[in-house]
């Protein structure tokens, strides 16, 4: 399992409704995509930059959800360099559900 991290400057001046609204317009497309497993919405508390950490079944998986029409797009729209970064998946603690995941090693 691979985890993505991808980051990116907010609109300058953005409140967390515009925020939102901004991240709902984009749920259909990532439903839409069967290797995405989990997605996660996120910003920082000064509202400055924007985060999504996602959880995928490879690194193929990840590049594909974000090719380079995608990346053109997001720069185009926040007018801020988009940064990704992956990382193996080793485990996911979920202390709500009470359970400890464990993932086998990424084959990439």
């Amino acid at each position: 399992m691979i985890a993505e991290i991808v980051t990116f400057d907010n609109p300058p001046g953005a409140t967390r409704e515009q925020l939102v609204e901004g991240a709902l317009q984009t749920v259909a497309r990532w439903q839409a995509n069967p290797d995405l497993q989990r997605k996660h919405y996120l910003s920082s508390l000064d509202r400055r930059q924007g985060m999504g950490f996602y959880i995928w079944p490879s690194i193929e998986a990840a590049q594909a959800g974000h090719d380079a029409e995608w990346i053109a797009q997001a720069e185009a729209r926040t007018g801020g360099k988009v940064h990704i970064a992956y990382y193996d998946l080793l485990m996911v603690l979920d202390n709500t559900t009470g359970t400890l995941t464990p993932h086998p090693p990424s084959t990439d």
